[in-house]
């Protein structure tokens, strides 16, 4: 009887391996953790944001309405809850994705309307929350990339043959990424350019 179990034992890890069944496992927790790398970042620049709108309202006369669409944006996108879960949900994935899209765009339009207040960009108080900014947004960019190329990976296996059977069998299914509707908004780090106006557009 144990030498049946043994041999059943080895039957079924073997077919498990070759279905892929691990694979799925390891590309899953991977995927998990290269998601948990965006998130934080985006906390990171979600945290940053009211030091730079708290020194910006210091200076005299500031575009009000640059300034407010910075704070309604960064409320609209601290306002979804990034769970784990998320990945799981196309639709909450992609409101979460517009979020962070306008949050993004928001703080790049406030970078331009600097540039009309010599005074603010001397201050070497949002000098260096400046730079932070764009570290923080680079930092973006690399944690969404390498959560793109996990769930690429991921998803190849859901869809390929045989494994697309055990994905069907155990439940696997396609995880949500980063659209290139919002790609190159998303993408574009503010810039940090104190020696000539930016170009307005």
């Amino acid at each position: 009887m144990r030498k049946f179990l043994a041999v059943l034992l080895t039957v079924v890890s073997v077919s498990l391996a070759g279905c892929g069944y691990n694979d799925f496992q390891r590309l899953d927790e991977q995927v998990s953790a290269d998601w948990a790398g965006v998130l934080a970042q985006y906390q990171r620049r979600a945290d940053i944001v009211p030091n730079i709108v708290a020194t910006v309202k210091g200076e005299a006369n500031f575009e009000q309405e640059t300034l407010t669409k910075v704070i309604e944006a960064r409320s609209r996108a601290t306002s979804i809850q990034a769970t784990p879960q998320l990945i799981n949900d196309p639709q909450a994935f992609q409101k979460f994705q517009a979020a962070q899209g306008e949050l993004t765009g928001a703080l790049s339009r406030l970078m331009v309307v600097v540039e009309n207040y010599p005074e603010l960009k001397a201050n070497q108080g949002f000098r260096d929350l400046r730079v932070v900014l764009e570290g923080t947004e680079n930092r973006i960019n690399i944690a969404r990339d390498k959560y793109i190329k996990s769930v690429q990976a991921y998803n190849t296996l859901v869809r390929s043959i045989p494994t697309n059977l055990t994905a069907m069998a155990m439940g696997y299914k396609t995880k949500a990424s980063f659209t290139v509707e919002n790609e190159k908004a998303i993408s574009t780090a503010p810039a940090v350019n104190f020696d000539k106006p930016a170009d307005k557009k």
